[in-house]
């Protein structure tokens, strides 16, 4: 027995040796993957380091290799929560309905709680589309490869939005200025109308967020409202988009607020396709979803846009990463870290205050 048990731990011992030899070996192959890889990639740009940016178009390139491209036999279709999610699936759901019919593949409509939810499952594969905020589009860009696509519009073309700081109507606040040592409402850290385009455009008008005031984050736009409404905030910082379909259903009357600030159009969003699909399928996604009519109940929850207008995220998102940059942002990993941390802190000082009620 001992003779046997010292062959045994002779031959463990080998297998051990081989193991860890291999795993040395694949370590090693594995790293100089990594460097060959990231050889052939001549540009990136802000694009997360597992993508790359051949054309500089400032979106992630189509795999090279036809093995990684998908063709999925469902696709999976997200509205980012920036207000009512429930609502918003209905309102949605029609389009879900004729991407079915057009393209031939299942649809479903995937619900997500965050627009961080939203970029991490674009960048798992998890979904195939969504409708995203002019603010979180960037990010999902370069942190989930994501492809903007289309845009809403009528006739003319693309719509946009503005950012408006609203008050109470009773309120004696009149401009900007007003609003030193006040408490005002910013949306979420990743908003552009609700948080980096005040920080970029407000001190131009005497008003330094986090230093006349001290930011206070609801959370969403329709959060901000409401908390004006209530008296908990005595200005907020939001998208007017949103303002007016609150007015539409009925959630704010129209002469309950008033706006003291409004700045130039922005964007109103975009549709993003994951970056991975197969070109077939990519221009099948493009053309069914430019064919698509919107519903009145859309045309109405989206002030007359009646259709997708085609996209170009290197053009038309140029204004949304300039006020990025003027308020000291960027849409990078190292700041989309920050920002989930911020989030995150934001939730949890929301939560406390919901708490405290």
């Amino acid at each position: 027995m001992p003779q046997n048990a010292s062959l045994t731990s002779g031959f463990v011992g080998s297998r051990r040796a081989v193991g860890a030899l291999n795993a040395v070996v694949l370590a090693t192959a594995l790293t100089f993957v990594g460097i060959a890889s990231a050889q052939t990639c001549t540009n990136r740009g802000d694009l997360d380091e597992i993508y790359c940016d051949q054309n500089k178009d400032l979106l992630a390139d189509l795999p090279s290799d036809p093995s990684k491209r998908k063709n999925p036999s469902t696709i999976l279709m997200s509205y980012t929560p920036q207000e009512d999610a429930q609502a918003y699936e209905r309102l949605w759901q029609p389009y879900v309905d004729h991407m079915s019919q057009c393209t031939g593949k299942k649809t479903r409509f995937f619900q997500v709680h965050s627009p961080a939810a939203t970029v991490e499952a674009i960048r798992s594969g998890r979904i195939t589309l969504s409708t995203l905020s002019s603010g979180d589009t960037p990010f999902a860009v370069n942190i989930a490869g994501a492809q903007p696509f289309a845009i809403r519009g009528d006739a003319k073309g693309p719509t946009g939005y503005r950012l408006v700081v609203i008050v109470k109507k009773a309120s004696p606040y009149k401009t900007l200025k007003d609003l030193a040592g006040k408490r005002v409402a910013h949306a979420a850290p990743s908003s552009n109308s609700g948080n980096l385009a005040p920080r970029a455009l407000f001190p131009a008008e005497g008003l330094v967020p986090d230093k006349d005031y001290k930011v206070l984050y609801s959370g969403k736009h329709d959060s901000s409202i409401a908390g004006v409404q209530s008296g908990d905030y005595d200005a907020a910082a939001i998208a007017d988009d949103v303002l007016d379909r609150m007015v539409q259903r009925g959630i704010v009357k129209p002469d309950e607020l008033r706006i003291i600030y409004r700045s130039k159009p922005f964007p109103n969003g975009s549709m993003v396709m994951a970056h991975d699909l197969v070109p077939e399928l990519q221009k099948k996604l493009a053309d069914c979803t430019m064919s698509f009519k919107f519903t009145p109940d859309l045309i109405k929850a989206f002030q007359g846009a009646d259709r997708f207008w085609p996209l170009n995220y290197q053009k038309d998102f140029e204004l949304v990463r300039k006020v990025a940059e003027a308020s000291g942002e960027s849409f990078n990993r190292a700041a989309y870290d920050k920002r989930m941390a911020r989030e995150a802190e934001a939730a949890k000082s929301q939560s406390a205050q919901g708490g405290k009620k």
